[in-house]
């Protein structure tokens, strides 16, 4: 099973350690899931942490550190212009498409509202939880 996730899940997986986005994730892990992300979404995601968490450089970097160790990184060929609402959102469809995601993960609306694209499938973690992999 492949899957990507989104900057909002690695925020929520890797900052409360009682979330849903975190118990996934670790099934996702001991179920040897791919998972999948972008140069991109990382960036996005180490700047909420600075802004929003007020991380430094350094907790940052180890915070990123960890995470390298369950993602894989792609570099999509692919620009699509799905996401109208927010077409910021298009790269996480992009990195689906390039690493042939069954799946993306995120709790962001303009995603969650497309449901699926190209047979691949957007849900919420309270959602894919129930799904028995």
């Amino acid at each position: 099973m492949k899957i990507t996730i989104d900057t909002n899940f690695l925020i929520s997986a890797t900052q409360w350690d009682c979330s849903v986005s975190n118990k996934l994730l670790q099934k996702l892990i001991i179920k040897d899931v791919e998972i999948f992300t972008t140069k991109e979404i990382l960036e996005e995601f180490a700047n909420v942490l600075e802004r929003d968490f007020l991380y430094g450089k350094e907790e940052i970097e180890n915070i990123l550190e960890k995470v390298f160790q369950f993602v894989t990184l792609v570099a999509p060929d692919i620009e699509v212009d799905i996401v109208k609402d927010d077409p910021d959102d298009n790269k996480i469809i992009s990195c689906a498409i390039e690493s042939h995601s069954e799946y993306i993960l995120s709790y962001d609306k303009h995603i969650l509202n497309i449901k699926e694209y190209n047979g691949i499938k957007m849900l919420t973690p309270e959602e894919f939880f129930k799904i028995d992999i």
